[in-house]
């Protein structure tokens, strides 16, 4: 399910380091290797966007880290929902790293490469909207994997002004 939320009024930004590849969130014992997905997130989000006549979005480094934390907490507890314990909920994660604005997070749990998974949210009326939004200039992409998870993937897309 999709979620978005206002959040004007924050402190200033602070800008968190994002990289490329395995990312490591100091979450404590996990073996969830969570992965930046910019790349194929700005493949993907530039088709979809383009196609409905949308400026295209940038990675953000903020937003990418934002993602991160919710594909590996997912991975790490298993479930896929925006709330996931110790008040790691969405509003939450948008405060702690100082987003400002307009924000809405996708989650995912499945066997999806970009394509598909990209494919399975354009098909989800909540998901679409977020990422049609007009007002959202930037994103984070992750996935995180969890030992035993037979290949299925936690993602996790954050989408900003």
């Amino acid at each position: 399910m999709p979620k978005i939320i206002h959040v004007a009024s924050l402190l200033a930004g602070l800008a968190l380091a994002g990289c490329q590849g395995v990312l490591d969130l100091g979450l404590g014992p996990t073996t969830a290797k969570t992965v930046i997905e910019a790349k194929s997130g700005d493949e993907a989000l530039a088709r979809i966007r383009s196609s409905h006549g949308l400026s295209l979005l940038s990675s953000d480094p903020v937003l990418e880290r934002a993602a991160a934390q919710q594909a590996a907490y997912m991975a790490k507890s298993g479930r896929m929902e925006h709330t996931t314990g110790r008040g790691r909920d969405f509003a939450s994660r948008v405060r702690e790293n100082r987003i400002q604005g307009m924000a809405a997070e996708n989650i995912a749990r499945g066997r999806f490469d970009a394509g598909g998974l990209f494919t399975a949210w354009m098909n989800s009326s909540g998901h679409r909207r977020n990422m049609l939004d007009p007002r959202f200039s930037k994103f984070g992409l992750a996935s995180a994997e969890a030992p035993g998870a037979d290949g299925a993937r936690y993602w996790a897309l954050v989408l900003s002004e």
